[in-house]
Formats: structure tokens, C-alpha cells, sequence
């Protein structure tokens, strides 16, 4: 019988997840995202269409991949989208699909989503207040977000809350996102701002370095409150150190890709929108892989040279600290990415 096929890189780190942008587009501009003059999106033509983004799961399958997660951009705003899901479910070997929202769509979309096959929902939310929510997405509608929320919590969806927690705008609210975690059956994800596709090097490393906040402060503030909390194993594809007040019925996980507890066991490969590999979130290294979406041995071939480039950690802190970097951040913004 022969053996199932093993994405392994050289550091050991067995790769079973991958993470596909499926467009640029967002119908919000949130700070961390997107510069404030705004994007602009690649065309039509140089987005993977649905049949393609359907052939490179099926060979990512084929390498071992078990598990898939759409982003953006906004991936709710593709047309083809329930016929994208219901594709990737019908794949065999793969055995869980997600997906990541700003969660605008979710009232209209949730039951057909999971009709289609999709089994979690990661919602960006991070603040429960309609004016900052509309300061940090530039122009967002948060009750429209509360709705999909809403409707999501109807079906049997795993459910995630991705909270980018930015000094002197939403980190006083860390404890209502603990609240919600205690109060309802979500994982609140505590996530650090990160340095990624900057436009003005200068100009937006100083605003970084003014707004990035370790999210190790929830720590603080559980002990503060009097709230006893554990570790807990909790199922899912993400990086997170997760964890639970006592009592509660959902769970809180913390995120620290600056504070560089995130590297160590990424299991990810990411394919933006236009179709390049990326191995690593934050260096510039990236192989266009679409050329070759029907030809699987060369198709392979491409994806083993990029995990094999895949560096055992992407030196955020290392920057942070002023210290040299051997390679170049990337050029794209975390819209462009997916995250």
C-alpha cells in the first residue's frame, strides 16, 4: 500500500493547511489591512477563477493538505462562492473547510454556507462600539456585523472571533471580549498587530510601533477580574494558545506573531489571489504556481522548492529590536494575502 504523501519542510514542520485568498477585493478598509488611500484591486483576469482554485486544492489534496481556509480580501463578496464551497467539500482528502469574514454577508449567506459544506466561520470584529468599528474599518456598519453573527450562531458552525488588538483604540476592550467568550460558545482570538505591507516605510513603522500591544496583557487582566483559566486542546487549524475561564462556554486564544511564539509549529502555506505560493506570511518570497495547476509533477515540484525556502521564523521581533534582516518583508498588504 503506498504511503500518503507528507508536505514536510526542513525544519520538521509537517504541512496539512492551507490558506487561499480567493480575492483582493474588501468591502471595508480596516487600519491594519489596507493603507488609508485605499487599494488598488488586481483585475478580474489575474484572479484565480473558481475551476482553478478548485484544481489546486485538489493537488494540494494530493500532497497531503486535510484542511482549507478561504480568505481575502473579503471572500463573501465573490459571486461564485457557494459553488467554490460545495467544490472543495466534494474533494476527496480534504476534511474540513473554513473561512475568514469581516462577516457583512453572514445574515444572507450563513445557511447556504453551510449547506455548501463550510464547518467554521472566523469573524473579524475588534470592537463592540459602532463608532470605533467604523474609525478602524473606515466606514463599517458593526450592526450588520452583529446580524451575521447572529445568524452564523444558528447553525452548527465553529465559530471564531479575530480580534487585532491595537494600543489606545480597542485594547480597553479586551475585557468585553473576555465577557463574550465567557457568555457564549465563541473563541475570542487575541491577535498582535503586525508590521506587514507597509506603503510608507517610515511613516507606518512609527504608527506601528505607537499601536502594537502584546496580547499577553489578557493574562493581566483575567488575573485582575479574579477569573481562573486553563489551557485547553482546542480543535482547529490556527496558531493559536488557547485557553478558558472557568465557567465559561466559549474560550479565549492569544496570537503573538510579533512576540514570535508563532513560528515554531506553522503548518501553513498561503496562495494569494493572483496565484502565487507564499511559504511564509511576512518575507517577500513567493512562486506564481497557476502556470502550472494541470501539470501536477511540475505543480509539485514548485511547492517543494517554497517549502523548502520556508525559513524557521520571520524575524518580527528581530525587526522590532533593530536587529539585521536576511531577507526582504513583503510588498503585499495583509488584504493581498489573506492573512
Amino acid at each position: 500500500m503506498t504511503e500518503p504523501f507528507v508536505l514536510t519542510d526542513r525544519f520538521g514542520r509537517v504541512h496539512d493547511y492551507i490558506r487561499i485568498s480567493i480575492t483582493d477585493k474588501c468591502s471595508l478598509r480596516c487600519v491594519y489591512c489596507m493603507p488609508e488611500e485605499g487599494l488598488e484591486f488586481f483585475p478580474d483576469d489575474k484572479v484565480l477563477s473558481k475551476d482553478e482554485i478548485i484544481q489546486l486544492v485538489k493537488n494540494f489534496a494530493a500532497l497531503g493538505i486535510k484542511k482549507v481556509r478561504l480568505t481575502g480580501g473579503e471572500p463573501l463578496m465573490r459571486h461564485d462562492i457557494l459553488e467554490l464551497v460545495e467544490g472543495i467539500a466534494s474533494i476527496s482528502g480534504i476534511e474540513d473547510i473554513a473561512l475568514t469574514t469581516n462577516g457583512l454577508a453572514l445574515a444572507r449567506l450563513s445557511e447556504k454556507l453551510w449547506n455548501a459544506g463550510l464547518k467554521r466561520i472566523n469573524i473579524s470584529l475588534d470592537t463592540f462600539e459602532a463608532d470605533k468599528y467604523r474609525e478602524i474599518t473606515r466606514g463599517g456598519n458593526i450592526k450588520q456585523v452583529l446580524k451575521g453573527l447572529e445568524k452564523a450562531s444558528q447553525f452548527p458552525f465553529k465559530i471564531k472571533m479575530n480580534v487585532v488588538v491595537i494600543g489606545g483604540q480597542n485594547d480597553n476592550e479586551i475585557i468585553d471580549f473576555l465577557k463574550y467568550s465567557i457568555e457564549h460558545p465563541v473563541n475570542v482570538r487575541f491577535i498582535e498587530f503586525m508590521p506587514i505591507g507597509h506603503t510608507n516605510i517610515e511613516r507606518d513603522n512609527e504608527m506601528w510601533k505607537h499601536k502594537y500591544k502584546g496580547v499577553e496583557t489578557v493574562f493581566d487582566i483575567c488575573e485582575t477580574n479574579g477569573w481562573d483559566y486553563k489551557p485547553i486542546d482546542f480543535a482547529g487549524n490556527g496558531p493559536s494558545e488557547n485557553y478558558q475561564i472557568s465557567g465559561a462556554k466559549g474560550s479565549f486564544g492569544l496570537i503573538h506573531p510579533v512576540s514570535c511564539r508563532f513560528c515554531e509549529s506553522c503548518n501553513r502555506l498561503r496562495v494569494t489571489a493572483d496565484g502565487y505560493i507564499k511559504s511564509c506570511l511576512y518575507w517577500d518570497d513567493e512562486e506564481s504556481i497557476r502556470p502550472y495547476l494541470n501539470d501536477f509533477e511540475a505543480f509539485k515540484a514548485k511547492i517543494l522548492h517554497s517549502l523548502d525556502m520556508k525559513p524557521e521564523n520571520h524575524e518580527m521581533a528581530l525587526a522590532e529590536n533593530e536587529k539585521s534582516q536576511f531577507q526582504k518583508p513583503t510588498w503585499r498588504h495583509m488584504s493581498q494575502i489573506g492573512g
